[in-house]
């Protein structure tokens, strides 16, 4: 807050490593800054490892009421401009950035302009050298918890009261320490142990100190304990939810009727009707959120998952056999090199650009495969579909195709084919 009542500080970086609480520090400024009248206004945009500009200044805009109606991200970087330097005190807070952007290029004033019209710009990445690169002052490290500010956390979520005479006191402290300070994973566990008895909390303290991660340094931590949440889930339902979760793109609002068609395309409520097994998606979306491995998106139609717990969502799912390929909404223009003896389980290239797909895809092991929202994309090679005998869930909408290969006769597992907003479709009968 001190750093936001500099007049001379424009830009302002907080940086740390994922998990240790950055966005709920930021969103709690901005909440706290506007209540002290220090901004009018606050404004906030999530710019992930692959910025979508143009998302970036609609958010801005909606959050400033008005709409942009410029077809050009130069020209909407204007009017953004314009509307900001008309008003005054806007907090403009820029989240998970992980790499130098030109904030002129989204509509952002430059310093002096920013000085002119009491605003601010607050950001927040894991690394300082972005900081730098973004010419931050000052910039602020947020360190992982201490033990004891890390104890009030986890008994707080744990919902229970720790009595230092009985054994699970000890017991619970020691699963505490196993998550190294890092609200994120204190959280997580301690949502997941609510309900467990001293054999439970033994169990789980006995997990994390022998995990083995598969990754180094400090996001092993973050694995065990995200892997302990899961693996304490109540259903396979529950599981295999939050696995798909991790197939949409980065700090995406993920439609909980996808997580349906898609759960129930690859085999998920069994002995359940469409109607019983979309109430059921609702009440596992919920459990998911209970546990802190979900998050609350803009309504009640969508949800999120924080990007350190999808990493780990895509890790647990090879430790699980289920080895997914996601290169979800990362701008790419051509096909990604696959590697067929890597046996996925899952391939999601949905929310790019590719215009042009390999002859055959062999991936014998494959059983969804999320090609939707690439609009350039439009022919299907004749046998591209012919090695996926496995293939459950198909998902084509807004592509530009007209025509669906013979070899989609080769699909005798499929359960869900999903053509939406496919204009050019001319017959699908043939196929």
């Amino acid at each position: 807050m001190n750093a936001l009542k500099d007049d001379e500080a424009t830009t302002i970086g907080v940086y740390g490593m994922g998990g240790v609480g950055k966005t709920t520090m930021v969103k709690y400024v901005g909440e706290q800054a506007q209540k002290s009248r220090l901004f009018n206004q606050v404004i906030m945009a999530v710019v992930s490892q692959n910025p979508d500009l143009m998302k970036i200044q609609e958010t801005f805009a909606e959050l400033l009421g008005f709409k942009l109606e410029e077809k050009t991200e130069i020209g909407r970087a204007i009017k953004l401009k314009e509307k900001i330097m008309r008003g005054t005190g806007i907090l403009i807070i820029l989240d998970d950035i992980w790499k130098r952007i030109d904030s002129s290029s989204i509509g952002i004033p430059s310093h002096k302009e920013l000085q002119r019209c009491n605003s601010k710009v607050l950001l927040t990445t894991r690394k300082l050298s972005v900081c730098r690169s973004m010419d931050c002052h000052p910039n602020i490290h947020l360190n992982i918890l201490s033990e004891e500010d890390s104890w009030s956390l986890f008994v707080k979520e744990a919902r229970k009261s720790f009595d230092k005479s009985s054994n699970l006191y000890d017991v619970a402290r020691k699963v505490a320490r196993e998550c190294a300070g890092l609200p994120i994973a204190l959280i997580a566990v301690a949502r997941a142990l609510q309900e467990e008895d001293l054999d439970g909390w033994k169990e789980a303290a006995r997990r994390l100190k022998e995990s083995q991660p598969p990754i180094l340094e400090d996001e092993g931590d973050v694995f065990k304990c995200i892997k302990l949440s899961y693996d304490y889930l109540k259903s396979d339902d529950s599981k295999s939810c939050f696995l798909l979760c991790c197939l949409f793109p980065e700090d995406y609002d993920i439609p909980i009727e996808y997580l349906f068609k898609y759960g129930f395309g690859k085999g998920m409520f069994q002995d359940s009707n469409l109607l019983e097994a979309r109430a059921t998606t609702y009440l596992v979306v919920k459990a998911l959120k209970d546990s802190s491995l979900l998050l609350d998106a803009r309504d009640d139609r969508y949800v999120r998952m924080h990007d350190v717990i999808r990493d780990m969502a895509i890790l647990i799912s090879l430790s699980e056999g289920q080895r997914f390929l996601v290169k979800a909404g990362c701008e790419l223009k051509n096909w990604p090199q696959i590697d067929a003896h890597k046996g996925y389980y899952g391939i999601s290239l949905m929310e790019n650009k590719i215009c042009k797909l390999p002859q055959e895809l062999v991936c014998p092991n494959l059983h969804i495969l999320l090609l939707q929202h690439n609009a350039s994309l439009n022919e299907i090679p004749k046998s591209f579909l012919q090695s996926q005998n496995e293939l459950r869930v198909l998902d084509l909408s807004d592509t530009g195709i007209s025509l669906l290969p013979q070899s989609i006769s080769f699909l005798t597992n499929l359960q869900a084919l999903y053509l939406d907003y496919c204009w050019n479709i001319i017959d699908i009968s043939e196929s």
